[in-house]
């Protein structure tokens, strides 16, 4: 079943970036990042290489170079359930924006979809070439440790949407990721950067919870654990 189609962004949350051995997260990664997608149904293999045609053409009017573009991946097919596929990366020069997914229905292969994916702030930095950091933090890059930003970026899109702390669920998640933030980090206060965080996510979708109310929330989970461990 197709909800949407279309060019889509998603704010979306995954714990699935790729750390070095510290488990700070590598440049390119983030816990919250914006997924501009394209998903759609389509009746055959034409269709699929006409969105891959299209998304080349968006992407050269972003500044990307046909010369500096490429597929890489395998054509042996995944099972997931009752859904089957191919995946396929493309990458700028040596640094990879996303993927394009061949998806049918295992039962009914000609059921099939297109599942297109890439991270807008990858895609930023790839034409940037921008420091990571800057890029992502802007002037509160050097304000605090990158973990701890990257936590309250995160936890301004959760708390903005209603998602408030709790031992399990939804709720989980947000205490998990405000767990992850450098003890006494903030002490001077939150607010700068949930500020400059729930600007840029309501870029992409409205947050019903205004900036204030979320701060205080990260301030006052922030003294429950500081409470607990104390």
């Amino acid at each position: 079943m197709t909800y949407r189609s279309g060019f889509i962004p998603q704010p979306v949350v995954r714990f699935t970036g790729e750390r070095d051995a510290t488990g700070e997260l590598l440049d390119g990664y983030l816990t919250s990042f914006v997924n501009v997608s394209r998903v759609q149904p389509i009746q055959s293999i034409d269709e699929y290489a006409a969105v891959l045609d299209d998304w080349l053409y968006v992407l050269s009017r972003l500044g990307f170079h046909a010369r500096h573009l490429s597929l890489y991946g395998q054509l042996k097919v995944w099972h997931r359930r009752q859904v089957a596929g191919v995946t396929l990366m493309f990458r700028h020069l040596d640094l990879t924006l996303g993927d394009i997914v061949l998806l049918w229905n295992r039962e009914n292969p000609q059921r099939m979809a297109v599942d297109l994916g890439t991270g807008l702030e990858r895609l930023a930095w790839a034409r940037t070439l921008r420091s990571w950091k800057e890029l992502i933090f802007g002037s509160l890059a050097g304000a605090a440790p990158a973990p701890t930003l990257d936590a309250l970026r995160t936890a301004t899109l959760l708390l903005g949407n209603g998602i408030t702390p709790a031992a399990r669920g939804a709720g989980g998640v947000t205490r998990r990721v405000l767990g992850a933030m450098t003890p006494g980090a903030v002490g001077l206060g939150a607010s700068a950067v949930v500020r400059a965080s729930h600007q840029y996510w309501t870029t992409i979708t409205p947050l019903p919870v205004p900036w204030p109310a979320v701060t205080t929330a990260i301030e006052q989970e922030v003294a429950r654990r500081a409470a607990t461990c104390g």
